[in-house]
């Protein structure tokens, strides 16, 4: 037997409930996996509340890190003993998890349990956006919305390695030092940053605007940037953008808009290995910091929920078996 946390039916973080389990049995393709750390996101509280449907009875968690135990049928590339996380499991809250094969991703050796459950889902995330959605060069000008936030805090770091020069907006001083800390050149409020970016660029704006906040960011990302700009919209924190005109984009300078979903970027493992493998790598020699901001025992996994949701945390959440 081992552990899992089960919801029942839909409700608050009181739902979560710490049972008693048999372990899952890997199917062909996959792999069995002791989970030594889970990362906590904000869709497994969807899912939880039942603003997502799911079905129950329900064990939430995509993303961990652990040891491989047992192989399925037809498993290559991986041996007991060896060690993986994911960002595309299913029911990671417990303390043995399956994963398919192909989206499990080797963890380099110098990387704790808590370190690698925290940085597939936003690691690779940041990944994406400024490698694949826009290619980042070195004298780009980038505005990063939300510069202290767990995408945010790896995305500043990774653009300075790149050469870019980096303005983010934040909405606390803690979060500025943070934002500071992390890197970045300019740290601004939410009021009057199309106006700041304008007179940091001398007018002419920013090379591409990463947004996660959505409804209030949106028409200020789109005035902030440069004649064939790009606003890249990669989440909705603040509500979703209403309907656009695409006129809008003429008038503004013919800017570029697109809407990015990392399901579409880890089309298949040669895809994750490229993302996670530079991700792992950055963070295993020290170059990319990760903030894991607190640690749970898996039994309280209702408490990361609540303090999770009551904007209680900084950095990573992550649940320990």
């Amino acid at each position: 037997m081992t552990h899992a946390i089960v919801a029942r039916q839909a409700g608050g973080p009181e739902v979560l409930e710490y049972a008693e389990v048999d372990p899952p049995v890997p199917g062909p393709s996959q792999l069995l996996v002791k989970v030594g750390a889970v990362g906590v996101n904000f869709i497994d509280t969807y899912k939880r509340s039942g603003v997502y449907k799911v079905a129950y009875p329900f064990t939430p968690g995509s993303e961990a890190a652990g040891t491989v135990a047992g192989l399925g049928e037809g498993v290559t590339g991986f041996a007991e003993g060896d060690r993986v996380a994911t960002a595309e499991g299913t029911n990671c809250y417990a303390g043995y998890a399956v994963v398919d094969a192909d989206k499990a991703l080797p963890v380099p050796q110098g990387l704790d349990d808590p370190t690698a459950a925290a940085l597939p889902l936003q690691g690779m995330t940041a990944h994406f956006l400024m490698n694949s959605t826009f290619k980042v060069e070195a004298g780009h000008t980038v505005l990063l919305h939300a510069g202290a936030g767990g995408v945010g805090l790896l995305m500043l770091q990774l653009l300075k390695a790149k050469g870019a020069t980096v303005v983010t907006t934040v909405s606390t001083d803690e979060k500025e030092r943070l934002a500071l800390d992390a890197g970045a050149d300019h740290v601004l409020r939410y009021s009057g940053f199309t106006e700041a970016v304008r007179d940091i660029t001398n007018g002419r704006g920013a090379d591409v605007v990463y947004d996660g906040v959505g409804k209030d960011t949106f028409d200020g990302s789109l005035a902030a940037l440069r004649i064939r700009g790009t606003l890249v919209l990669f989440g909705a924190a603040s509500g979703p953008v209403p309907p656009v005109d695409p006129q809008r984009l003429n008038a503004g300078g013919s800017l570029f808009l697109t809407r990015p979903t990392i399901a579409h970027h880890l089309l298949d493992a040669a895809e994750r290995r490229w993302r996670s493998d530079e991700i792992f790598a950055a963070a295993a020699d020290g170059s990319l910091k990760v903030r894991v901001g607190g640690k749970y025992p898996l039994a309280e996994a209702a408490q990361a929920h609540r303090d999770l949701e009551g904007r209680r945390t900084t950095g990573k959440v992550v649940l320990i078996p």
